[in-house]
């Protein structure tokens, strides 16, 4: 299996990202200018040829994504079971932290969860640094504990 999708640009419309599996079944996803996400089946003869394509609102592409990721093989587990949740957390216009950086909001030390990823339209942000500015449109992966991921919520927010 090709492990490293190709990416094609088409312009004025997006970002079209090719996988060939090891069956040697062609599968694309198309990320439109606007945010909008495809899913296509390929012709393995022509490439061009869409066989089928399945759209998907921005929900369905985060649920496909997550089933998509391999669960651990050996949780780690102590003596006390700490259940961890991730959530996004959307900045929006009425959010305080909208062009400010990520330490502004000081939230692993208010909050203890972790900002730990920064979605954008352009790509996605891994482990952000302290001088990471948030913009409007951004999606803030966030991970810890049910009360701590929420309280991240509410201080992004402005709650």
């Amino acid at each position: 299996m090709n492990q490293h999708p190709t990416k094609t640009t088409l312009p004025g419309i997006g970002v079209r990202y090719d996988l060939v599996t090891d069956a040697g079944k062609h599968v694309s996803v198309v990320v439109h200018n606007d945010g909008r996400r495809f899913l296509g089946f390929h012709n393995p003869e022509d490439d061009d040829e869409c066989q089928a394509s399945v759209p998907l609102g921005q929900s369905e592409a985060a649920a496909l994504a997550q089933l998509l990721i391999p669960e651990p093989l050996d949780p780690v587990r102590g003596e006390i079971e700490i259940d961890l949740v991730t959530e996004h957390i959307p900045i929006t216009a009425k959010s305080p932290y909208s062009g400010r950086t990520l330490g502004d909001t000081q939230a692993r030390s208010r909050t203890g969860a972790s900002i730990v990823a920064v979605l954008r339209r352009t790509g996605a942000t891994p482990s952000p640094t302290p001088d990471f500015r948030f913009a409007i449109g951004d999606t803030l992966v966030v991970v810890g504990t049910r009360e701590g991921v929420d309280a991240v919520a509410d201080l992004i927010a402005g709650g």
